[in-house]
This record gives structure tokens, C-alpha cells and sequence, in this order.
């Protein structure tokens, strides 16, 4: 469960961006009309985003008197099957008429970010192998797409540029090398953070474990490269633990959960979504 404070601006600037001035084709409905709807999934997928559905009519609920009530049939991360119905909406037809495309937006867009992710951990089944998602998110839904992650059945890496250290290729060529990088964070951060650098050569590998990094992250190598690389870091004295990214594919995700890495991340879980097809259908208004 997400906090309040994080959901709650999300869904009024929401609201604020389709609501605008005014709802001018629900004000032709007569403001007494109640009606009951019900939201039905058109596809397989994983729910997530009940939060935000839920939130959007508590906002337009507000002064009006005539509040909806909801009665969900399912909970975020679970599975859904075609054609079923999600939840059940009862109140003010004005309220789920205006409300309806937000709740739904948001509803589409975080089940799509879960349904990927299961898709990816249902080929990492019976790998201890962590996936993580990355901060390629939808700009303004970061925390609530890294919920939908966990609700398909993933695992976050650092939320931002404030709770993690990820030493990449551009911040090693200002640095000067990997090891000027990992000993000026060693220097400036608590010792509680640990320390990740991606590396994209075995040379560049070695460099990484001399300094003593706690997590290399192997970039874009194949196969036999990670090989050697699981092999070199087995090796050492103080190995890290690995983290591979780049080029993940469902095919291949088979054959990295055999490799010996700690964590598999990609991008493409938050990036390359695809909207769940949510569809709102009204039972006869009185």
C-alpha cells in the first residue's frame, strides 16, 4: 500500500487535467439520477491500481452529497481472467460518468505495469534470481508504477538519484576511472548504502572488484561473457553480487536464471507496457 500523500495529488492533477472547468456532457444527466456500473477486464492480466480507482471517486465524492460506492471482486496482484468483473460502482451516475476515464487511465495503466512484470518472473520461476525494475518509469507515476512492479511479482531497485548509489559509464569517464568512482563514494556516502557500478569488460570487471564494489552491474554482455564473468567473481576474495542488464528478453531469461547472477533488471517492465483494456458498462439509471 502506498501513502495518501503520494496518490492523493497524483489523481487531482488528474482529475484537474480531463475535468478542466467543468464536466459539460455529465451536467445533461439530472443531478438526482443514481446508477450501478460494473468494470469489466477484457483480458487476462494482473490487478493493480485500486488505490488510485478508489481515489478518484472519493475526490469527486467531496461536497457533492452523493457519495459512490465501491465493492471491488478482486485485490491488486491478483490475476484476472477475461471478461470478468473487477469491482462494482453504485451512487451518483454525474460522479462515475466524470470519473470514469481517470479511474480507468490509471487502473490500465498500473495492471499493464504489473501484467509485464509477471510475465517476465513467470520465466525466473523456481530461480532465486531477483527481477528489478529500473527508473525508466512514466514521469509523475515512478512510485506507482514500482507498486504495480511489486504487485506482478518484481522487486525495485533504488527509487531515485537520492537512496542508491549506481555508478554509471558516463559518471566513471568524469571520474577519471572505476576506481577514482567507487573510492570518492566510498568517501562520501554512509556506510549503510552500498555501492554499484556497471562494467562492461571483464578488464573493467577486475578494476570493479579490486575496489571493492558491492554490486557490479554487467552491462549488455551475452552469455559466454557473463560466464566468465560469474566465474572471475566467484573467485575473488570479496565477491559482489551481480546484477545483469541489457538485451533482456523473455528467451533469454532461461538461460540467465542458470548463469549465476543475483538480479536481472530491465526497463522494459515499466517502459513497455501495453494498457490493459478496462471497459466501463452502466446498468439502468433511475
Amino acid at each position: 500500500m502506498l501513502p495518501f500523500l503520494i496518490i492523493q495529488p497524483q489523481v487531482t492533477q488528474a482529475l484537474a487535467e480531463d475535468i478542466g472547468s467543468g464536466d459539460i456532457t455529465a451536467a445533461l444527466i439530472p443531478e438526482k439520477n443514481q446508477s450501478t456500473a460494473h468494470l469489466i477486464c477484457r483480458e487476462a492480466a494482473v490487478l493493480c491500481g485500486k488505490q488510485w480507482f478508489n481515489e478518484v471517486f472519493q475526490q469527486l465524492d467531496k461536497g457533492s452529497g452523493s457519495p459512490v460506492n465501491i465493492v471491488w471482486h478482486f485485490d491488486d496482484g491478483e490475476n484476472i481472467a477475461a471478461d470478468q468483473c473487477i469491482c462494482t460502482l453504485t451512487g451518483s451516475a454525474r460522479s462515475i460518468l466524470t470519473g470514469e476515464r481517470t479511474a480507468i487511465n490509471f487502473l490500465q495503466t498500473l495492471s499493464g505495469t504489473a501484467t509485464t512484470t509477471a510475465g517476465y518472473i513467470k520465466h525466473l520461476q523456481g530461480s532465486p534470481i531477483k527481477l528489478l525494475d529500473t527508473r525508466k518509469t512514466i514521469p509523475g507515476l515512478r512510485e506507482a508504477q514500482k507498486y504495480a512492479v511489486f504487485c506482478g511479482g518484481g522487486s525495485n531497485h533504488r527509487h531515485g538519484l537520492f537512496d542508491g548509489i549506481l555508478i554509471k559509464e558516463n559518471h566513471i569517464m568524469a571520474a577519471g576511472s572505476i576506481s577514482n568512482a567507487i573510492e570518492t563514494a566510498r568517501a562520501n556516502s554512509p556506510h549503510t548504502l552500498k555501492i554499484e557500478i556497471e562494467v562492461e569488460t571483464l578488464t573493467e570487471l577486475q578494476e570493479a572488484l579490486a575496489a571493492r564494489a558491492d554490486i557490479l552491474l554487467l552491462d549488455n554482455m551475452d552469455n559466454d561473457l557473463l560466464r566468465q564473468a560469474v566465474s572471475l567473481n566467484q573467485s575473488n576474495i570479496n565477491p559482489a553480487k551481480l546484477e545483469v542488464s541489457g538485451n533482456i528478453t523473455h528467451e533469454r531469461l532461461g538461460d540467465l536464471a542458470q548463469i549465476g547472477v543475483d538480479y536481472i533488471s530491465t526497463g522494459a517492465i515499466t517502459k513497455h507496457l501495453r494498457a490493459i483494456d478496462f471497459s466501463l458498462r452502466f446498468e439502468k439509471t433511475s
